[in-house]
């Protein structure tokens, strides 16, 4: 597989109503805001988790993960039980030996090697593997992505929620359920922006099938990751700016603005994505060598 040669920026669109996108374990698990403009906030590595478990479950099968297509940083797993894997699965020549951070610098760029051709999100985001006994060294990815903002505030609200089934038999004298708190916006468009670097895509191994992979993620980033926690959330924009030379034709900054995003002025208190108006630019404004791809809204 032939590695990107492009570089890509992008502009990715989601809403969420009724639900929490992103709870903060520092406020209680609150949808999480920027407390002095109150436009709500989803973190990179929560738009990273899906997407590596999108990746995960479209390329296993029976529990086994296509070649390739391991995920490094996957829930219930330790790290460390990846970074062994090159240690024990690599022999003859290849062979490497684990001493921590006196392993050999040629043994940890075997498993460098090993590790980016063997987990997709190794290949796209990069990862720090040189902490445990089996050091991997580390990598930095081609792909990045920011946190995600809403386009105007949100109001996060609590509500009391009770379940009538009593947690043990002392619990029955106590007359009463159990009771509990559940976080929600009433709605929220969120923008994050989004990076691919073919220079580190070079470094990695990340290619072209990797990229329709992580398009295709964004685009169903929420169709497998439904919980009433949640409300409904759904991607509404993937537009992506593809450059024709590796160093990029156009600063991204300068992309990125050329979309527009805004309520509509009759009104106040968005409640759904028909209350805004997104126009991307007109392919014929854009700067020499950039070409506009996608557009899911």
């Amino acid at each position: 597989m032939s590695t990107i040669e492009n570089r890509y920026d992008f502009v990715f669109l989601f809403d969420c109503q009724d639900g929490n996108p992103n709870g903060d374990p520092d406020s209680d698990n609150s949808p999480r805001f920027d407390p002095e403009t109150f436009q709500g906030l989803v973190s990179d590595v929560c738009l990273k988790r899906k997407i590596r478990d999108y990746v995960r479950y479209a390329k296993t099968t029976n529990d086994v993960a296509e070649s390739g297509y391991g995920i490094f940083v996957l829930s219930g797993n330790t790290l460390e039980s990846n970074q062994r894997q090159p240690f024990e699965k690599l022999t003859g020549d290849d062979k490497i030996e684990a001493k921590g951070k006196d392993t050999k610098p040629t043994d940890i760029e075997k498993a460098r090697q090993w590790m980016c051709k063997n987990f997709f999100d190794v290949r796209a985001f990069g990862a720090v593997m040189s902490t445990t006994e089996f050091n991997c060294g580390q990598v930095r990815g081609p792909v990045q992505i920011t946190f995600a903002r809403s386009i105007d505030r949100i109001l996060p609200t609590e509500h009391t929620i009770s379940r009538q089934a009593f947690t043990g038999e002392k619990d029955i004298k106590s007359g009463t359920g159990t009771l509990g708190r559940k976080h929600t916006i009433p709605y929220g468009l969120y923008l994050a922006h989004g990076y691919i670097n073919p220079v580190f895509a070079a470094k990695t191994g990340f290619s072209e099938d990797d990229l329709t992979l992580l398009w295709k993620a964004l685009a169903n980033l929420f169709e497998l990751d439904r919980s009433a926690a949640r409300g409904t959330m759904a991607a509404r924009g993937l537009y992506i700016f593809k450059h024709e030379s590796k160093l990029g034709n156009a600063q991204a900054q300068r992309l990125f603005e050329s979309i527009q995003v805004k309520k509509r002025p009759d009104i106040e208190s968005p409640r759904a994505f028909t209350d805004y108006t997104v126009v991307p630019p007109d392919p014929g404004s854009l700067p020499e060598g950039i070409t506009l791809i996608g557009g899911l809204a």
